[in-house]
């Protein structure tokens, strides 16, 4: 089974398809991601691309397993490797048509940092999001630190990165990290709508806007991806990273020393 599901055409759809995991992040689905991508740009019938997660959760971010391999090497390999492992994933950035993602659940950490990167994101009202990386002994990652203020202004982005809390849908409609909260069950629908309402405006000016909207926030990225990986490549090697792992495998909320 693919970790990834791609269906390409006029509304075309990529699926997070590692459900018993809750979608969380792996380099195969990164990599899968970045082909997708290139597919979709090539077709010329192409007009929306919906993102979504298979089972109960959008995207619950970065798989733990890479976290705890991640633990094991020096700094500078983690660096190259996490700008690598941003750059697969934030790949739907250069989508030549606009994205929209529809988070029927958890969009946490680096998966709500996907979410950020499509041009609309659509939630379930219960949906929980938010960026917990400080929650996980991590410096924000995926590109949040312009990610997030893009979409919801400074303040509300430093509120949320610092206290890495959660919300659910309804709030973040509340404050624009989501366009629309819907029940859930009429979250599909929704999403439907709104891509067929894109796909049949035209289709240049369409493209032109989307290239216009992102152009400031693109310039901007890529030195903070890097900022963001050289900071988490030193994270990995602290005390407060290994007691997230250990607390992750024990169930338990973890207990930080700054160290």
């Amino acid at each position: 089974m693919s970790s990834i599901e791609v269906e390409v055409g006029r509304i075309s759809r990529i699926v997070l398809n590692r459900p018993d995991k809750h979608n969380a992040m792996t380099e195969e689905m990164g990599r899968l991601i970045a082909d997708a991508v290139e597919r979709i740009n090539a077709h010329d019938a192409a007009r929306v691309v919906l993102i979504s997660g298979a089972g109960r959760a959008f995207c619950a971010g970065g798989d733990f397993s890479l976290i705890e391999d991640s633990s094991k090497r020096a700094a500078e390999e983690n660096q190259r490797n996490m700008v690598a492992f941003y750059g697969t994933f934030l790949s739907v950035l250069r989508l030549r048509v606009p994205s929209v993602a529809v988070i029927h659940g958890a969009a946490v950490g680096a998966g709500l940092c996907l979410a950020l990167a499509a041009d609309v994101r659509l939630a379930a009202r219960e949906a929980k999001l938010g960026a917990n990386f400080v929650r996980v002994g991590l410096h924000p990652g995926m590109g949040s630190s312009v990610l997030l203020p893009h979409v919801v202004g400074a303040a509300r982005a430093r509120e949320l990165i610092l206290t890495g809390k959660l919300v659910s849908g309804e709030e973040a409609e509340r404050f624009g990290l989501v366009s629309r909260a819907l029940p859930k069950d009429e979250l599909d629908a929704a999403a439907a709508e709104c891509a067929e309402q894109i796909a049949t405006a035209a289709p240049i000016a369409v493209a032109q806007a989307k290239a216009t909207l992102s152009a400031g926030l693109l310039s901007e990225l890529s030195a903070a991806l890097h900022r963001e990986a050289a900071n988490q490549a030193i994270d990995f090697g602290t005390e407060d990273l290994k007691e997230a792992i250990a607390a992750f495998r024990a169930g338990r909320p973890p207990s930080f020393a700054g160290r």
